[in-house]
């Protein structure tokens, strides 16, 4: 019970969830409007969706838990940067005593298409920092929802790509970001409500 308390306080047990999903981005003002935070952005969408606010502050993380379509959702903004994503999703699923399986993280794709978006069930964590520190320490056993931010000029070198995610949208690319945020907080309902399967084939076309 002591290490219960220490983990929880006052010695309650975790809260039961069905799934956590996990957007990644980097926390602070000056990064919320950038590229590489549009997982953050699913999160919130996803979270207004569930009618829950980010009340919970554990596992390095800012958390929203709630019900969305009879799921029991834990919404999560890690608050580790962007490199550190292992450590803060390790300790939630020691909070929620789940396993890897039971994760759906939504983040941001310089491979893919601005505009797309694509599901995958498991998986490696491609050219992703924050996808690298995740695999490594809970293996590649989880779904993920990739958004595309691919710059113009698919020839960007790795100082230009770095660039390119820490930078905010620019007024060209608005409408089709705001339209792949929505899209993908949509699949992301969908494949907690019908399954991975029905979301990717609906989504991944």
């Amino acid at each position: 019970m002591a290490r219960l308390a220490k983990l929880f306080g006052r010695g309650e047990a975790p809260p039961r969830v069905d799934r956590i999903v996990v957007g990644l981005g980097n926390p602070g003002e000056g990064y919320a409007t950038t590229r590489h935070n549009v997982g953050f952005q699913v999160a919130s969408r996803l979270a207004k969706r569930a009618r829950a606010e980010f009340a919970v502050k554990s596992a390095d993380s800012r958390i929203a838990e709630g019900s969305l379509d009879g799921v029991k959702l834990a919404i999560v903004r890690p608050q580790t940067f962007m490199n550190d994503s292992g450590r803060a999703v390790r300790k939630l699923l020691d909070r929620y005593r789940a396993d890897p399986a039971a994760l759906f993280v939504v983040y941001d794709d310089v491979d893919l298409p601005l505009g797309k978006i694509r599901i995958r069930e498991r998986g490696g964590p491609g050219t992703h920092n924050g996808m690298r520190s995740i695999v490594g320490v809970v293996g590649e056993g989880f779904p993920r929802l990739r958004v595309g931010v691919a710059p113009a000029d698919p020839t960007a070198e790795i100082g230009e790509l770095v660039e390119h995610v820490l930078a905010p949208f620019t007024a060209d690319e608005r409408e089709a970001a705001e339209a792949a945020i929505a899209r993908a907080t949509e699949a992301v309902e969908v494949a907690l409500r019908d399954g991975i399967t029905r979301a990717m084939e609906q989504f991944n076309g």
